[in-house]
């Protein structure tokens, strides 16, 4: 069965925003690139709220084509555009995105077919509103969390209007050059 892994760049005290939704203090170095490709590389479907679908959607089609690419920029664009864009939402219209599509409602049941069917793991990037959702319905398997050394005392929180609480265990850490620190956790069932 295909796993529902979340990939998420957080502050040291649980944010993933700041208040107004900036995102400029998330480090990135090649190694931490190089740790996303390795888990974007394990994933054949996207997993998007609204926001961040749109956000996307308005960049990835066309990076590649940039002349200021540089080679991770066509690498993902090349990723990111030829698997399953699947947005989570009521407010989206419409996708323009190749490979993408819409859905509305009965999340638990779409997440029970997409898990069952063949292929890879399905990856929400970012998408703090969705990960709580899916948090509620227990269906996220794997936690790949990028702590970044940096406190921002308020802004929207990862773990934010949990009724209860995840239960985890850590399988893997790693360090990397710009201080952040990837954490990867797998659900207790």
């Amino acid at each position: 069965m295909r796993k529902i892994v979340l990939l998420m760049h957080v502050s040291i005290d649980g944010f993933v925003a700041g208040p107004a939704g900036e995102m400029d203090w998330i480090r990135f170095s090649g190694d931490v690139w190089e740790y996303v490709e390795s888990i974007t590389g394990e994933a054949d479907t996207a997993l998007y709220g609204a926001n961040t679908y749109a956000m996307m959607e308005s960049h990835w089609p066309t990076a590649a084509d940039a002349p200021q690419a540089t080679k991770r920029d066509i690498d993902h664009a090349r990723w990111a555009n030829n698997v399953e864009q699947i947005a989570f939402s009521t407010q989206l219209e419409a996708t323009r995105w190749a490979n993408s599509r819409i859905v509305r409602e009965d999340v638990a049941k779409e997440m029970g077919e997409l898990k069952s069917r063949p292929g890879t793991n399905l990856l929400m990037l970012g998408s703090p509103t969705l990960a709580q959702s899916f948090m509620r319905l227990e269906p996220i398997d794997e936690f790949r969390l990028n702590v970044n050394p940096v406190a921002l005392g308020g802004g929207i929180a990862l773990f934010d209007g949990l009724e209860g609480h995840v239960d985890l265990d850590l399988v893997g850490t790693r360090v990397f050059t710009t201080g952040v620190v990837g954490l990867h956790y797998q659900t207790v069932r």
